[in-house]
């Protein structure tokens, strides 16, 4: 028997297979109880903790996941991708005005969603380069998005530019909702009187 006939037998093999959708699985698993714990509000969420929810032993978790680190950075990239898909549908207003309205209704929602997660990752990223990449990258895709909506002339004002990026930050987002107690409602009311009034 040759040995790419060999190589073959093996990885059709029904054990083999097996074999592989139970890693699948336990890695999905353990992914799952990282988001379910961090969505709950642990902050930082331990292995221990996440082998208990996943229910499998610490080695796998381990043996998946070369550290937390890396769970850390799975769990990042499982969040930026649902948050993006939520972004993406193309905007429907007539003017910059109207898809810009529509546009900060879209990211506090979305960020009502991730809140748990942006805040798992505030307190970690410290200690991980990996998660500093990710946000970088998020936030790179957040400015881009407003670019492509406002007018040049306004992209071009590096002053209310960079003022109106901070103002439709997670960042401001999370302190008007935690810091200053206010409702969705009320923080995204004042969120748009602030963006109005920078743009006036």
């Amino acid at each position: 028997m040759s040995d790419v006939a060999s190589l073959d037998s093996v990885l059709s093999d029904p054990e083999t297979d097996g074999r592989r959708r139970r890693a699948q699985d336990s890695r999905g698993r353990i992914v799952e109880a990282m988001v379910a714990l961090t969505q709950a509000g642990h902050i930082p969420v331990s292995a221990e903790m996440v082998a208990e929810r996943a229910g499998v032993g610490l080695r796998t978790v381990f043996r998946h996941f070369s550290d937390m680190d890396s769970l850390y950075r799975e769990m990042s990239l499982t969040i930026e991708t649902q948050f993006i898909q939520g972004l993406s549908e193309p905007l429907t207003g007539d003017t910059w005005q109207e898809r810009l309205r529509e546009l900060i209704g879209r990211r506090i929602t979305n960020f009502e969603t991730v809140t748990p997660f942006k805040r798992a990752e505030a307190a970690y990223r410290h200690r991980s380069r990996f998660l500093q990449s990710d946000v970088q990258r998020m936030n790179t895709w957040l400015r881009d998005a407003l670019i492509w909506v406002l007018p040049e002339a306004i992209c071009n004002d590096a002053s209310r530019f960079e003022v109106l990026d901070l103002l439709l930050s997670f960042e401001s987002w999370d302190r008007l909702r935690r810091d200053q107690a206010l409702s969705p409602e009320q923080a995204r009311k004042a969120l748009e009187r602030a963006v109005d009034t920078l743009l006036a």
